[in-house]
């Protein structure tokens, strides 16, 4: 019985299989995407994430504070006696960037040999059923669950806080606190950001109401936004490509511009100390902006809507890699070299808040739309890849099979698009952008590290496959992601890890509930 069980729990799916079910006929989706257009989706998930969203936070560092005036009980003040935050890297962000890219590097490898060996939607998840078994898949599936919708939040928090700087900057326009940030980000900035912050120029209220004896705030441009791209996604991949190419491409120009302009205002005594809080700080930082790489794992969810996959997914994620890098370098940079890193605690538009300190309105103006191109597109793309796991799933027989059904008319996953937008609009109404940025970035490192694990088992159990693209010097290069990317796993704070803990056990509850008893290859 107990061969029996395990047997199950480790059963594999062939790469051959997974493939010839999700060319049949009545699974067909609308094959369009171009390798061109899988750069614009990897650069459309990456530049924004991570330039003009996390970069200030990754390098003010985090504390407990916010919780504690949240949530002011002694059981909290007593779990949160210990320090759970993260030390600041200060100026040497720069290098938290280049660490998180090598990382990503040796997972993107990884993960381009797979995309082409198997051209199926799922991302990591369809490559751990073809290589580590069912269980395995079902955690990672899982896993890509929280990484993509929590990772919207993120975003969507983000999105939020510049759209505040654009109808200001344009406009003059300004809107209570307690209707554009969550409850526990607007308690820190009220008690521990200086009035003279430039942030304060963006509330037209400061004024929290009470609810049950709490003060609340409620994130309402976030849910709106959220709302809008789930509606873009239904219509279909085609229509999301051309948004998405749009904004790519204002917002690529506006980074550039961000770059040679803000190189102008820059005060080389704000790089001093460099890096503040050290290796913890640099690593910490690393393990934060690791957020702004994971364009290409969401561009590998796309494998049933490009044309040649097994050319175009490797160039797709490869290539947006690379862009992404010398851009994040160069903002970094220059971000903190016009104000103090310690002035973006909490903030969720760094960069809009830098140009604004400058005090040249046209320009803030400028970035702020450029920074609202960006968080479009990068809103646009994990909100694709999310659905795209659900229906995986679905047609495996892991999910409930309505998951996996498509829009009669526009081809795309109806219920998971839906669901996914519904779920993620909500939670981004109360929670805070370093809660959501670090609860992803555990759950994508725990991915690359299944799918670098995956490479080199297949290398051993399908090696005949054909592989259009081989990743170089196996097994060192996925076991350099492996190590990169468990170090980096070490460097977020304990209550994410605990988080994390939570959510991983509650899908196992739901796998052995359903999935072990309604999976497809019980039929086989």
């Amino acid at each position: 019985m107990e061969n029996s069980v395990l047997s199950k729990l480790l059963r594999t799916k062939p790469a051959g299989m997974l493939i010839d079910e999700a060319y049949e006929p009545e699974r067909q989706m609308k094959k369009t995407l171009t390798a061109r257009d899988l750069i614009a989706f990897g650069v459309g998930a990456t530049i924004g994430s991570g330039i003009f969203a996390l970069t200030g936070t990754a390098a003010a560092g985090s504390g407990a504070v916010a919780l504690r005036q949240w949530i002011d009980t002694p059981v909290i003040n007593f779990v949160l006696g210990a320090d759970l935050g993260r030390e600041g890297a200060g100026p040497a962000i720069v290098l938290s960037f280049l660490i998180a890219a090598i990382a990503c590097g040796f997972a993107a490898m990884c993960y381009a040999e797979l995309a082409a060996m198997i051209p199926v939607s799922g991302s990591a998840y369809t490559f751990a059923y073809a290589s580590l078994g069912e269980l395995i898949a079902w955690i990672i599936g899982w896993d890509l669950m929280l990484e993509y919708a929590v990772g919207n939040i993120a975003v969507a928090v983000s999105w939020s806080d510049h759209f505040l700087h654009f109808i200001h900057g344009l406009f003059g326009m300004q809107l209570p606190l307690w209707l554009t940030t969550d409850s526990a980000t607007a308690l820190t900035r009220l008690s521990s950001l200086p009035r003279d912050n430039p942030q304060w120029t963006f509330y037209s209220s400061t004024d929290l109401p009470t609810l049950f004896g709490h003060q609340i705030a409620l994130n309402i441009p976030a849910f709106v936004i959220v709302l809008l791209i789930t509606w873009v996604l239904v219509v279909g991949i085609q229509e999301s490509a051309i948004v998405n190419t749009i904004a790519v491409f204002i917002k690529v120009a506006v980074v550039i511009f961000v770059i040679g302009y803000g190189a102008g205002f820059v005060k080389p005594e704000n790089w001093v100390p460099f890096a503040p809080g050290g290796l913890a700080g640099i690593m910490g930082g690393a393990a934060i902006v690791f957020f702004s790489f994971i364009g290409f794992d969401a561009v590998s969810s796309t494998a049933e809507e490009t044309k040649n996959p097994q050319k175009d997914m490797p160039i797709g994620m490869i290539g947006s890699l690379i862009i992404c890098t010398v851009l994040y370098a160069g903002v970094s940079l220059v971000l903190t070299g016009i104000m103090p890193y310690s002035k973006y605690v909490n903030d969720a538009a760094p960069v809009a808040t830098a140009l604004a300190s400058t005090g040249q309105s046209w320009a803030h103006a400028l970035v702020s739309v450029g920074a609202l191109a960006g968080m479009t597109s990068v809103l646009l793309v994990f909100q694709l890849g999310q659905p795209r796991i659900f229906m995986a799933m679905a047609r495996d027989g892991l999910l409930p099979k309505i998951f996996a059904v498509l829009h009669p008319k526009y081809k795309t996953p109806l219920l998971p698009t839906i669901l996914t937008g519904v779920l993620v609009g909500v939670a981004s109404l109360v929670i805070d952008i370093g809660q959501a940025a670090e609860l992803t970035n555990i759950g994508t490192l725990a991915a690359f590290i299944i799918v670098c694990g995956g490479v080199i088992l297949l290398r051993k159990t399908d090696k005949d496959r054909e592989r259009p693209f081989k990743c170089p010097f196996v097994p060192l290069v996925p076991i350099l992601g492996i190590v990169f990317c468990f170090i980096l796993m070490l460097s977020l704070p304990v209550v994410t890890w605990i988080r994390f803990v939570v959510w991983m056990a509650a899908g196992a509850l739901v796998y052995f509930l359903y999935g072990y008893r309604k999976s497809g290859l019980n039929r086989v």
